[in-house]
């Protein structure tokens, strides 16, 4: 599962081959997220609400970005990083 981006100790990851709708999977300590990238929101698990927010922000930044990921994916392609928030 590679690493796609990391911030204030959130890990944000994207597998190959997943499911639809397009998602990003979000980890913080050891509670872990599936967020959609289309609407940012959590389809399941959970984050706390203060890394939630930025994860969700971020992916409001990145949409563009994280789609084009999602494509390169399900194409077993080499997915690419990208900036994390500061």
């Amino acid at each position: 599962m590679p690493l796609i981006s990391q911030f204030f100790g959130i890990k944000i990851f994207m597998y190959w081959d997943e499911h639809s709708p397009p998602h990003f999977h979000a980890e913080y300590a050891n509670m872990k997220a599936l967020i959609s990238i289309k609407e940012a929101v959590v389809i399941k698990g959970q984050l706390p609400a203060r890394q939630l927010k930025l994860a969700l922000a971020w992916c409001e930044i990145h949409e563009d970005e994280l789609m084009e990921n999602w494509k390169i994916a399900q194409k077993h392609g080499e997915i690419h990083r990208i900036e994390p928030l500061r």
